[in-house]
């Protein structure tokens, strides 16, 4: 019965495929056909040879339009990084408290969940282009705020708090449409590598950005971070000035972006089992599994004959770094079509190495666990969004890629609750190990108990 209710999926959204074709081809008449070269047949980039077949799949890049929309994010995805290390940092120049640093981190979630959300729908109703200008615009003057705060020597922990906010809502509008826009810029087939270009350079920017952040801060000064971050987000924005029209797909019924439209897509989620359990998937591995907040007690106490500080660097490095190395070497991974098994191999392997990070008493195995974490980490991300791309209608990729910033910007904030609570009952590594045994157990029972995600390939 699922078999047949897939085709039915199938079938419905080849025909979606050609009609935004069609429409595409005169929205873009102007971009030199921009839009008809995105949907040309892939080559099969599964009869390459030799270490090829190992490397990224770089297919997507050879459309103009999705390479614009790449190579903006290799300028921001370090530059954000910049602000990220200067907000907490300036934060705690003028308390000296590391609780007023948490405090804002709090302050940017809740705009980000509910302009998420609505974003998502937003998208939908509305030509995604603009409204990612719109967005981009609004982040780089929100940058461009934070560095003539720092520069003018206000010191005021309000402001601060209130241009993150105002910077997290503009993002929470900003990522459902930018992700939403990948299915109309590649094909279907070619969207694992998509979103492993995308995630590599993400996870690459989290690794190099705060290294730079700290090599500038004593050259530069603090508030010329932001003044970067503002000026790479300009590149950003002539990107996707560049980008071909994204409207609603011809046929879609023209709608508003209001609280009807947001619970319209948790309810599209709670019908197509595939959907849901992509989410619960994340959150599985992220609340049960994400151990950052104990990388401070493992480093002071288990850890700290290789050196405090080294230790407490490897460890936050050690995923990103290993994310970064799976998504070099995603040629083979992101060419597979059983999209459900992907997912729940990655989450298993995760909850494994997390759990082999917990019984680690030498550094060096320690950072080689969390490593393999971070590289299936990255194979849970590139085929979670491509069941998300591929398995809902264009309408309602928007407000999927909403539910999807949340789980992924929200999932880790849980974890670092519920694993701080854990370590000081339990213990550091006791709470670790436990959590990485349950992201296993509870995977298995969710894959096992629904089949929907075994069954989904494309």
């Amino acid at each position: 019965m699922y078999r047949a209710c897939r085709k039915r999926v199938d079938t419905s959204e080849s025909s979606g495929d050609t009609s935004e074709s069609s429409g595409d081809t005169g929205e873009s008449s102007g971009e030199s056909g921009t839009e008809p070269e995105a949907k040309a047949p892939a080559p099969d980039g599964t009869r390459q040879r030799g270490w090829r077949r190992w490397a990224m799949d770089t297919r997507p890049l050879r459309r103009p339009a999705y390479r614009r929309l790449w190579s903006s994010t290799i300028v921001t995805a370090v530059g954000s990084q910049l602000t990220a290390v200067a907000v907490p940092k300036q934060i705690y120049d003028i308390t000296g408290s590391s609780a007023w640093v948490g405090a804002a981190s709090l302050a940017g979630l809740l705009p980000l969940i509910v302009f998420a959300l609505w974003g998502g729908a937003v998208a939908d109703t509305m030509d995604r282009r603009r409204l990612l200008l719109i967005t981009n615009t609004g982040i780089a003057v929100t940058s461009l705020l934070f560095w003539i705060q720092a520069v003018t020597g206000m010191a005021s922990v309000a402001a601060l708090m209130l241009l993150l906010a105002l910077q997290q809502a503009f993002w929470g509008l900003n990522a459902p449409a930018r992700n939403a826009s990948i299915a109309r810029l590649v094909p279907e087939d070619e969207l694992p590598a998509a979103n492993a270009l995308g995630s590599t350079v993400m996870q690459t920017g989290q690794v190099v950005g705060p290294l730079l952040a700290g090599a500038l801060i004593p050259v530069i000064g603090l508030p010329e971070l932001y003044l970067i971050d503002a000026l790479a987000l300009c590149v950003t924005v002539w990107a996707v000035y560049r980008l071909p029209a994204l409207p609603p797909l011809a046929g879609t019924a023209v709608r508003r972006a209001g609280v009807r439209e947001v619970v319209a897509g948790f309810r599209y989620i709670a019908g197509h089992k595939v959907l849901l359990l992509s989410f619960l998937a994340d959150i599985v591995a992220m609340v049960f599994g994400m151990p950052r907040a104990l990388f401070p007690q493992l480093a002071a106490e288990t850890y700290a004959p290789y050196g405090e500080g080294l230790a407490l660097g490897l460890l936050f490095a050690a995923i990103p770094v290993g994310a970064v190395a799976g998504g070099l070497f995603s040629g083979t991974f992101s060419r597979a079509r059983r999209h459900g098994w992907m997912v729940i191999g990655a989450v298993v392997v995760w909850g494994a190495a997390i759990t082999g990070f917990g019984l680690s008493g030498s550094l060096w195995l320690a950072v080689a666990f969390l490593a393999v974490a971070g590289i299936a980490d990255m194979v849970s991300m590139v085929f979670r969004g491509a069941i998300l791309l591929s398995a809902a209608t264009d309408e309602m990729r928007g407000r999927m890629q909403g539910v999807f910033t949340v789980v992924v910007a929200g999932g880790p904030r849980l974890a670092d609750v519920l694993h701080g609570g854990a370590g000081s009952a339990f213990g550091a590594r006791e709470a670790v190990t436990g959590g990485g045994l349950l992201v296993v157990a509870v995977m298995l029972a969710l894959a096992a108990a629904m089949p929907a995600l075994r069954r989904y390939r494309v």
